[in-house]
């Protein structure tokens, strides 16, 4: 059943779709494994980090429902269902148990930077068929990278 029509054509939704579902499920598991680092980060930059973890939980949760409702609003049945996201995001997967602050920010650096390459792909894919939804993504875009600088930051020197 589609209750909302687009006003896309079907190519350029298609395209649109697409990009929308798999940034919702990689956001969703951005959430979720900086949740998971910010419960079981150890050692001696445990607040500073264990704060900063809760900056990308907020932003890929705001960002998680603006993609989900730019897919809604183009009729597009947004799925943040577990088994969904499990089985399309494409972050790497985050250790389990406790986690060095020193690994834990080699994890996000590498999380952040993987998905912002894919942001990148979306930014060019969405040009032609939707610049409204590539516009979104450019914002979300910016802000991961302003996560990404933040976190390798502390790797230099």
């Amino acid at each position: 059943m589609t209750a909302i029509k687009s006003t896309l054509p079907e190519t350029d939704l298609k395209v649109t779709a697409e990009t929308l579902q798999d940034t919702l499920a990689d956001l969703i598991d951005l959430s979720l494994t900086a949740k998971q680092a910010h419960w079981n980060i150890v050692g001696p930059r445990f607040r500073s980090v264990h704060l900063q973890l809760d900056e990308v939980v907020t932003l890929a949760r705001s960002y998680t429902d603006t993609v989900a409702e730019r897919a809604s609003a183009l009729g597009v049945s947004p799925d943040g269902r577990a088994a969904t996201v499990a089985r399309s995001s494409s972050l790497p997967e985050y250790a389990s148990g406790w986690v060095s602050d020193d690994d834990t920010v080699r994890a996000l650096v590498r999380a952040l930077g993987e998905l912002v390459a894919r942001m990148r792909d979306r930014i060019a894919a969405t040009e032609g068929p939707d610049p409204v939804t590539q516009d979104l993504f450019i914002g979300l875009t910016a802000e991961l990278e302003k996560q990404h600088w933040m976190f390798q930051a502390q790797t230099a020197g």
